[in-house]
């Protein structure tokens, strides 16, 4: 059974996995006052996903690390850390008494189990990816501590990709997921990377010999 339980919500156009650091500028009246409620009483608030203008069912829940600067006009720049994957049962535009908004949700079970195997077959082809695209991508983690969710944001998905990531529920299903993505974008960039390569080399003096020129009749 998973829980249910009402939460404050910060409705972005991003994906936050659950284990990632997100640092926001908070600016908005309403969001300074979420914020500065979630700091009172300790509490996470909920980072549902927006595309197209429009609040999708799924989010991460983000606790509130530290408050890194604070501005004169109560503006506030927050490290936050994403906790877990809820899913909205019930949308609340506006909670009362306040200017931000809130949503009833639920944790469905979420199962990171190991898969050594896999996890170094996706680690592999973002590393390739990132050579191909010369990225220099350095991990906060050992290799083999990583999970699909700290390498989601490295493998070059969409935000309609990251948001169907966010939706797997098993560790193996977001491994496979990220493994097809690579599979299918490498080939494409290192075509790319080629032609770039064709390109530059157009209308550069070719130093071409006579004996290039084949000496065929004309």
């Amino acid at each position: 059974m998973s829980m249910t339980n009402f939460i404050s919500i910060f409705p972005l156009g991003i994906v936050v996995y659950p284990g990632e650091q997100l640092n926001l500028h908070i600016f908005e009246p309403r969001y300074k006052q979420l914020v500065t409620s979630c700091l009172a009483e300790n509490k996470p608030f909920g980072i549902p996903t927006v595309i197209n203008n429009k609040i999708m069912e799924y989010g991460t829940t983000v606790q509130i690390k530290k408050v890194e600067k604070l501005y004169r006009n109560g503006e506030m720049d927050i490290v936050t850390e994403g906790e877990k994957v809820f899913r909205i049962l019930e949308h609340v535009k506006q909670v009362p008494g306040k200017l931000y908004g809130g949503a009833i949700v639920n944790y469905p079970e979420n199962e990171g189990n190991v898969h050594a195997r896999l996890q170094r077959e996706v680690l592999q082809g973002i590393r390739e990816l990132h050579t191909i695209l010369q990225i220099h991508k350095s991990f906060k983690k050992d290799d083999n501590l990583l999970l699909s969710y700290d390498l989601a944001h490295h493998a070059g998905l969409s935000l309609d990709e990251e948001y169907e990531l966010l939706q797997l529920l098993y560790e193996a299903q977001r491994l496979e997921y990220l493994k097809r993505h690579l599979h299918k974008v490498i080939p494409m960039m290192a075509e790319m990377e080629r032609l770039k390569e064709r390109v530059r080399l157009n209308g550069h003096f070719k130093n071409l010999s006579a004996g290039d020129l084949g000496t065929g009749e004309v």
